[in-house]
């Protein structure tokens, strides 16, 4: 695939973003070296490659979902600075 003045136009005005020629052309070869990268990736024969879900053979260990004891509503609001017996008091922050 060759990239050419006119797909980097077009690649830029989809993504909002103005260049300079130079810049177009620094962007061109980028583009160019991408997708000989990819296109030397084609040459590969992957017959009897699975594909990867993941790249490591590592996997999420949960634990065990447990009820376990916590501190009372009156040690949580022990140090709250203000307070009422059952909820923090915070200052308004929404007007109507």
């Amino acid at each position: 695939m060759e990239v050419n003045d006119a797909l980097v136009q077009q690649l830029s005005d989809l993504a909002r973003l103005e260049f300079n020629e130079q810049d177009r052309a620094e962007i061109r070869g980028d583009l160019q070296r991408m997708i000989t990268f990819v296109e030397k990736l084609n040459e590969l024969d992957t017959t009897n490659v699975e594909p990867l879900l993941h790249l490591t053979a590592d996997y999420n260990v949960f634990r065990e979902d447990r009820v376990i004891p916590s501190i009372t509503r009156e040690e949580g609001l022990q140090n709250a600075p203000a307070a009422t017996p059952e909820y923090f008091e915070v200052p308004k922050v929404i007007k109507k």
